[in-house]
């Protein structure tokens, strides 16, 4: 038996699609002997290795006795060719619907991530500012430390030269004033 699916088969068609087509031809198809019909007798007939003009010939004259005639022939097959078009206009809504939950929300992810970067570079950038700014002001903080203890170990130093000469005057005049008193 000629299935649907192998009456539209060609070459380099995807499988997926092909089945959901014929499906969809074989779910609507109209009672009686109309185009579906037709070209399953057709490919009947081409498998028995009869030339293309023999078997439409030969399809419609078997068609005939029926009472199908070329204008409900061709009149059914532009019914079959709508059906596949309301199949492609869902197909078309469905493939919008997944291009948006699938693609376009990811476009919008990324730049929502590429944004907050940018926002992190500058915040990143001004972090590094702030913290060369509190390096420069810890060298200066250094520098004035270093010569601030220096001048106080001086001032100690002269301090304690000074006051151990004092010292030594007033335990030198104490001295003398055993001695000479």
């Amino acid at each position: 038996m000629v299935t649907t699916k192998s009456l539209f088969s060609a070459e380099g068609l995807d499988e997926r699609s092909l089945e959901f087509l014929s499906n969809a031809i074989e779910k609507n198809n109209l009672p009686g002997f109309d185009y579906f019909e037709f070209k399953r007798a057709v490919a009947a007939l081409r498998q028995m290795d009869l030339d293309e003009a023999t078997c439409y010939k030969s399809a419609f004259a078997t068609a005939a006795t029926v009472g199908l005639t070329k204008e409900k022939l061709v009149e059914t097959a532009g019914y079959y060719r709508n059906v596949l078009e309301k199949e492609k206009e869902q197909f078309d809504k469905a493939l919008a619907s997944q291009n948006d939950a699938k693609v376009t929300s990811k476009e919008q992810e990324i730049k929502r991530l590429k944004d907050q970067i940018e926002r992190h570079k500058v915040e990143i950038n001004r972090l590094q500012d702030e913290v060369a700014g509190y390096l420069n002001q810890i060298d200066q903080a250094e520098t004035t430390v270093k010569l601030e203890a220096e001048k106080l170990e001086k001032t100690k130093s002269e301090f304690e030269k000074t006051h151990q000469s004092v010292l030594l005057q007033i335990d030198k005049d104490v001295e003398n004033m055993h001695q000479y008193l």
